[in-house]
């Protein structure tokens, strides 16, 4: 009877197991329909082809011709992969205006794209899937999670149920992406070399505005990686026996550029008591560079003065964004002022927050640090340090500066903008990533700060992402199960690579099928074949998220590799990369980490906050705050930090750094703000601890 008893028991478990089995399993009907109001910014970047595009058929890397309306190979391969039928509904709109157009209309779409915040909110309101009441039917997508806990709790909406709304964005992932980047063959003009500079014309610099950031007296102590990258070392700089450059400068006034390049070169040879030899440029540009803001001010300063020896001109720019006229692109200024003054908050993942040391939020806009950092910018204005165009947006486009030899530096994304070395630029010549400047940072180890190597532009969960409308798929079991079966796959191994790389054929393999690959970040990763990388600068100028999002249909969204990016990059733009990433390996350049670690200071700022409906519509009144208001980064907005390094202080109630943060933290309700996201950052906290 026992036995019996036993054998019962033994099929009610397998009974209940293959039950519990049969439920984690995303089963729906061959062929579901899935309407995709899914894109990323533009009609051109949506998982279909538009007329534009497509033109009369366009042929692919794969040999097939695709025409408008058509989707695009990824999406043609993830119908074929999880046997769906993918309806294109996407209206060409960003993230916020796509989520925007469909709100009232949830039931038409089942994914929509939106941003983060958006997303989140409408979800708590009952709008979209809470995809974490099925993370164990989604076994790659919750694997990815576990891996990465602070991308869990980027995405988590609600603390109370752990809820999620949201698949996340990341265009790579806990690794640097913007970056300085110089003519380093100017720099290398300049100062390398046995005796005087000398020229046969040059201009004179302006009188002096800016003053200097650095000491002027005593000396500091630098870590860097030594000149071959092998190791670290002590670099001293002696302004004892140097003095400070700019102080100098300012001396001496308006100067030729002739002599303020010697003056420079005999700065760098004392203060650095002979460490870059005649080899002075790699004070900028080396692997050991150890360059500051005082020390760039100087340079800038030499580079306008001596355009004849530079470009053979009267004239030459110094600082400039991509796109003088583009908002989205302006805003690189200022986030490149934070670097500069060792200001947190400039180049946050969410609005303009950073974590302190003890764990607390603060906001960069009502803190007089961020704006004494908007001064020293300004007087770089006023100095004519940064470019004609991006004080006056109606002069000489930024675009052509590269190209005509016009500007020196700017702050961006090394891939894309390092392929003007092959399209722009002539041989001798070279534009490239250079090592981020030293700083005095207060990240809690010294009360008096640390002049250190510090990024904050480091990647993350993006801001915008795509969700499942529960209108949509209410009702369809079959249209539920395979919008998640689409998030879960993108998030596997296989997965990430279409989304990243697109299918197969635009892929090298080996003979029996498998993927040629190489080492990127210490993983095997995939070759691209030959005709995408032909095709890729036949068609997109060698721009491979331009071409990956129009063409191939891929980085639209869930988690885009580097790794196909590195192989399109230049290799001038893989040299200056490649010495930032030698520097982060050996610890000399520092950074937010993607958990919650021991000190705050160093925690990445969550990309989503968990704000209740209510907070966010409270939020939503503080309106100088928000996406739309004074302080935008979006392309057609406004910025009041640009305006300020533009203008200086010519807004009621910003008369002065310590009166500007007061008005945001009092008349625009930046205290209110704070408290109700910090208030969100201390239930994530409490939510994180629940989860050990």
């Amino acid at each position: 009877m026992k036995r019996i008893l036993s054998l019962v028991l033994v099929c009610a478990m397998l009974l209940s197991l293959a039950a519990v089995s049969a439920s984690a399993e995303l089963t729906y009907a061959p062929g579901t329909v899935l309407r995709m109001a899914t894109g990323y910014n533009n009609a051109k970047t949506g998982i279909a082809f538009d007329p534009e595009t497509a033109g009369e058929g366009i042929t692919l890397a794969d040999g097939k011709t695709y025409n408008a309306g058509d989707l695009k190979p990824t999406w043609v391969e993830v119908e074929n992969i999880l046997n769906v039928k993918l309806e294109n509904k996407y209206q060409g709109n960003s993230a916020a205006n796509e989520f925007e157009y469909w709100k009232e209309r949830l039931g038409e779409v089942d994914l929509i794209s939106g941003t983060a915040s958006k997303l989140s909110e409408y979800g708590e309101a009952g709008s979209l899937v809470n995809l974490a009441e099925y993370l164990d039917q989604m076994p790659s997508f919750k694997a990815y999670l576990e891996q990465n806990p602070i991308v869990r709790l980027s995405i988590t909406g609600n603390t109370a149920t752990g809820a999620i709304y949201f698949s996340p964005y990341f265009d790579g992932v806990n690794d640097i992406e913007r970056m300085p980047l110089m003519r380093v063959d100017w720099v290398a003009k300049l100062l390398d070399g046995e005796g005087e500079f000398t020229a046969e014309a040059s201009n004179t610099t302006t009188a002096p505005v800016y003053q200097p950031y650095m000491p002027t007296s005593g000396k500091i102590e630098i870590e860097t990686a030594t000149l071959d990258g092998t190791a670290t070392e002590i670099v001293t700089k002696d302004y004892d026996a140097a003095g400070n450059i700019v102080a100098i400068l300012n001396e001496k006034g308006s100067i030729s550029g002739v002599e303020a390049v010697n003056l420079l070169r005999e700065y760098i040879d004392k203060a650095y008591n002979g460490y870059y030899g005649t080899a002075r440029s790699n004070l900028f540009i080396g692997q050991n560079a150890a360059w500051d803001a005082d020390e760039l001010v100087a340079l800038l300063r030499c580079v306008v003065a001596n355009p004849q020896t530079l470009n053979g001109t009267d004239s030459v720019q110094g600082l400039f964004s991509r796109e003088d006229d583009n908002n989205q692109r302006r805003v690189d200024m200022f986030r490149f002022a934070g670097h500069l003054f060792g200001v947190r908050g400039l180049e946050s993942r969410q609005d303009y927050l950073y974590i302190d040391t003890d764990g607390t939020l603060h906001d960069a806009r009502q803190e007089a640090a961020t704006y004494e950092a908007l001064e020293r910018m300004h007087a770089l204005a006023e100095e004519g340090l940064i470019s004609k165009a991006f004080m006056d947006m109606s002069a000489e486009k930024t675009q052509t500066y590269l190209e005509n030899d016009l500007g020196f530096m700017h702050y961006d994304y090394n891939q894309t903008q390092t392929i003007f070395n092959a399209t722009a630029l002539q041989e001798g010549e070279k534009y490239m990533a250079v090592m981020v400047p030293v700083a005095r940072w207060y990240d809690g180890t010294d009360a008096n700060g640390v002049y250190m190597r510090f990024t904050e532009s480091w990647r993350s969960v993006k801001t915008d992402g795509w969700g499942i409308s529960k209108a949509g798929v209410e009702g369809d079991q079959d249209k539920l199960n395979a919008a998640l079966a689409l998030i879960d796959y993108a998030y596997s191994e296989k997965g990430q690579i279409l989304m990243s790389y697109g299918p197969d054929a635009f892929i090298k393999t080996n003979d029996d099928g498998s993927y040629v690959t190489f080492l990127f970040n210490g993983k095997e990763m995939p070759v691209i074949a030959d005709a995408t990388y032909a095709e890729l600068w036949e068609k997109a100028n060698g721009n491979y998220t331009n071409y990956a999002r129009m063409y191939l249909g891929s980085t639209l969204s869930f988690a885009k590799s580097q790794a196909f990016e590195y192989q399109c990059t230049h290799e001038v733009g893989k040299e200056g990369a490649g010495k930032i990433s030698t520097a982060i390996g050996l610890g000399t350049i520092k950074h937010p980490e993607l958990a919650i670690t021991e000190n705050g200071w160093y925690t990445s700022v969550p990309t989503v906050l968990p704000n209740t409906k209510t907070e966010s519509d409270m939020i939503n009144t503080y309106t100088e705050l928000t996406s739309n208001g004074k302080f935008s980064s979006s392309k057609g907005g406004e910025n009041i930090f640009v305006d300020l390094i533009v203008k200086g202080y010519t807004e009621e109630g910003l008369a002065n750094a310590e009166e500007a943060a007061a008005t945001v933290s009092g008349a625009w309700h930046g205290r209110q703000y704070l408290a109700l996201k910090a208030s969100a950052w201390q239930k994530l906290q409490a939510y994180y601890d629940s989860l050990k």
